[in-house]
């Protein structure tokens, strides 16, 4: 026996749940001539790179360079301030985090034990499931649809009987399909977190990314007890940053800032430093960035949505999202075979997510559907994108 074959991973590891493709094909090497629709990836060109440049030099420049120090567990306070005044809240209930995921992992850890019941969207967010398996793997699939999740459906289940101790839901221009929940049926989620005492994990990464006038209310998140509301800069300032932020409830802030502290004590100070003078120095930048981003993106949608309609003369049913980075348009034709279509796209050079891969139990159509985002691709490969779909229609007969 050699050592290796002696030496083990841990039960933990050995549990994982088998990757589908989600998320390792978003991250994998395209191939020279593709067309990607994978990964809700910001534009560059909508990122302040600039001002973050100039912003990463007068921090650096500054006397003793705090910014290569340590800093607090909960973040630094011009960061927490600032993100405390756009949420509404007290900074002592912001957390910072290396971005959404870690946010949503920190969630599950404080909260979830072995065998605890979580319900969650379905179709869902694919990753999310497998930070929940580190935990438990006993969920509750609750449908959503194009007004998010179905609150009635999920007010039946807890009458019923059912009781999770956590339910996980993307509130704002939902992935994969795009759903937003109504102001009515937010604060009816927020009364049934209260009522049957379950803690509503509402991940909010394309918030700011609406194609509207104005966004949705966020108070009745912020104003709950029952609720850890989890956002990011990933889709707004960039992914690599790797920061985002926790509104945690009162009662659950000295534990979760115990638990970070026992990981990776805090998140970058230097990255977060550089963040904070960026959005404090100029105030208008944030918003400015995302106007730029609404327009882009909205326009995208558009275009992307117009070319599949041509190209795939009707095999889809597509409808325009209101914010976020994705269409979820649906295969009319059962004739069609959703896992054939997507391979003969990519012998055409153009790769997306399978809407497969979102299903979190039984009772969807996902499967019929397509996942393309568009955020990251400029107009002239949105519209070749969408002719080399149309090609691999035209394969299906």
């Amino acid at each position: 026996m050699t050592v290796a074959s002696a030496l083990h991973t841990s039960e933990l590891v050995g549990r994982f749940s088998k990757p589908q493709g989600f998320g390792d094909a978003t991250l994998r090497s395209p191939r020279t001539d593709s067309i990607e629709l994978l990964g809700g990836i910001p534009d560059p060109e909508v990122l302040p790179v600039a001002e973050l440049t100039a912003a990463t030099e007068r921090v650096l420049l500054r006397s003793g360079v705090p910014a290569l120090q340590y800093s607090r567990t909960e973040g630094i306070t011009e960061l927490r301030e600032w993100i405390a005044a756009r949420e509404g809240v007290s900074a002592d209930r912001i957390i910072v985090t290396n971005g959404g995921f870690h946010g949503l992992s920190l969630a599950i850890q404080a909260l979830i034990n072995p065998g605890d019941l979580v319900a969650v969207d379905n179709p869902i967010f694919p990753l999310f499931l497998r930070g929940l398996e580190l935990a438990t793997t006993n969920i509750l699939p609750v449908p959503v649809g194009a007004a998010g999740l179905d609150v009635d459906a999920l007010e039946g289940q807890l009458r019923a009987g059912v009781r999770p101790k956590a339910l996980y839901t993307v509130p704002d221009f939902h992935n994969p399909t795009q759903g937003s929940l109504s102001r009515p049926d937010r604060q009816r989620l927020v009364e049934l977190a209260a009522q049957y005492g379950f803690v509503l994990l509402a991940d909010n990464p394309y918030r700011e990314l609406y194609f509207g006038t104005e966004s949705a209310s966020y108070r009745e998140f912020n104003d709950s007890e029952n609720v850890i509301h989890i956002n990011t800069f990933t889709k707004t300032l960039g992914p690599g940053l790797r920061l985002g932020w926790l509104v945690v409830p009162n009662w659950l802030r000295s534990d979760i800032s115990a638990l970070r502290s026992r990981q990776d004590s805090h998140s970058s100070t230097l990255i977060q430093s550089i963040v904070a003078e960026a959005l404090t120095h100029e105030e208008t930048l944030f918003d400015a960035t995302l106007d730029k981003a609404r327009a882009t993106y909205r326009n995208r949608a558009q275009v992307l949505a117009t070319a599949l309609e041509t190209e795939t003369q009707g095999a889809l049913d597509i409808e325009l999202p209101n914010g976020g980075l994705f269409l979820w348009p649906k295969i009319v034709s059962d004739r069609i075979d959703p896992q054939k279509l997507s391979e003969s796209a990519r012998s055409h050079g153009v790769d997306y997510q399978q809407g497969a891969f979102f299903p979190s139990g039984p009772g969807t159509e996902a499967a019929r559907h397509l996942r393309l985002s568009f955020g990251h691709v400029s107009e002239e490969n949105l519209k070749e994108g969408a002719r080399r779909i149309g090609l691999a229609f035209k394969d299906q007969g």
